[in-house]
């Protein structure tokens, strides 16, 4: 029994000092997007600025941000060169009524960018889908594409290019739906919304729409498009003959936590695999968009959530974990060495006020994303302030 206290001490300890593991690589960077106070530069303001949805384009970091109850969200854009924000738009003057980006960026056709918006008031209207066009100095211009799903938000998205569309979940309900670019036409389906019985389970774990809807759509090489939906399904699009596949296997789950499975994030492999995040209880696995079976690759840190994935240069897949109450963890993944956990991300910033430098410390990170050549990754935090955290991948 003594021995037994012993080792379960000393793997509590090892996870305490875990959450005080700093990362700090070199030629990793901080780029300061918002500040508290009212400033001449150009800078969010604070509670308007959770990093909820990243990409990137050559040297241009796109960004969408949620806010707090009653306030409006921002696109904006930052240099990796430069390390600095270079535009931004306020959506109060786009589309009125917003709240949050929460469904990443998809990348179109002629350098345009989608993405879908969730109102503070859903009485009064539903979320729209946005086009977003960057110049080269980083200026955005913003296309209103109208609303999907009348009074639902859009959740989560993706895109096949090929085809010029798009293809969404909406909020609260989780309805499927697919929008034609060129025609401007949608197309909804009710295959994957939560039946009562699942919706009386999740109530009785306190759960809401945030907690169970697919947070992110992935589409395969094959076309086919994957998501999550309750209870810790997985399922499969064809757009081809128009119709749902339940995969036999689920989302990898810790025993009694069926409820929390949701997918989270998804990256594809050079190979076409694909790889997914489990919010609930933070495992990571492996997808295979042929055979359709899955393979459950572990937990990369002892917190929930995966809140972002991407491949980087070194062909290393990268992603984040964690969440409140605990830090976020910056990890690693790959088939020689599995995964590594580099603890928290503490990246120098320099800034104007501040051109000796700080250490800053991103304890809440809500995205991640690779730029096109997998040189950087970025990663955005969801705090009150919230700033944009860059590395370089090894390779070339």
């Amino acid at each position: 029994m003594k021995l037994f206290f012993a080792a379960a001490l000393s793997i509590c300890a090892l996870q305490s000092s875990a959450q005080y593991d700093f990362w700090t690589p070199k030629e990793a960077f901080a780029i300061e997007v918002s500040l508290e106070n009212a400033s001449p530069m150009k800078r969010l303001p604070i509670n308007r600025n959770a990093i909820t949805a990243l990409a990137v384009s050559g040297d241009l970091i796109l960004g969408g941000t949620s806010a707090d109850k009653g306030l409006a969200p921002f696109v904006f854009t930052a240099s990796l060169v430069k390390r600095e924000l270079t535009d931004f738009k306020d959506m109060e003057e786009v589309v009125p009524g917003q709240a949050r980006i929460r469904s990443g960026f998809s990348k179109g056709n002629n350098n345009t960018f989608y993405a879908g918006t969730i109102p503070g008031d859903l009485s009064k209207g539903g979320g729209h889908l946005i086009a977003v066009k960057l110049s080269a100095r980083g200026e955005i211009e913003i296309r209103d594409l109208g609303v999907p799903i009348p009074n639902e938000g859009v959740f989560s998205l993706t895109i096949d290019a090929k085809k010029n569309t798009l293809y969404g979940i909406s909020y609260p309900t989780g309805i499927f739906f697919s929008y034609n670019i060129a025609t401007k036409t949608t197309r909804s389906f009710r295959d994957i919304v939560p039946t009562r019985k699942d919706l009386h389970t999740l109530d009785e774990f306190v759960l809401g729409p945030d907690n169970y809807l697919s947070k992110a759509l992935v589409e395969s090489n094959q076309g086919l498009i994957f998501g999550s939906f309750p209870i810790n399904k997985l399922f499969c699009f064809d757009p081809k003959t128009q119709s749902f596949q339940i995969l036999s296997d689920s989302i990898p789950e810790v025993w009694g936590r069926k409820s929390l499975g949701q997918v989270e994030s998804w990256a594809k492999a050079r190979d076409g695999k694909l790889y997914g995040g489990n919010a609930g209880d933070g495992q990571v696995f492996e997808l295979n968009p042929i055979t359709k079976k899955v393979k459950n690759l572990g937990k990369p840190a002892m917190m929930p959530h995966i809140k972002g994935l991407a491949f980087a240069r070194d062909g290393k897949l990268y992603g984040v974990s964690g969440g409140v109450p605990g830090y976020t963890h910056l990890f690693s993944y790959d088939n020689n060495k599995g995964f590594v956990d580099y603890g928290n991300p503490e990246f120098d910033m320099v800034a104007p006020g501040i051109e000796q430098g700080i250490k800053w410390r991103g304890f809440r990170i809500a995205t991640l994303t690779a730029s096109e050549d997998g040189k950087y990754v970025v990663m955005g935090e969801d705090e009150s302030l919230s700033q944009l955290l860059v590395f370089v991948a090894e390779g070339k």
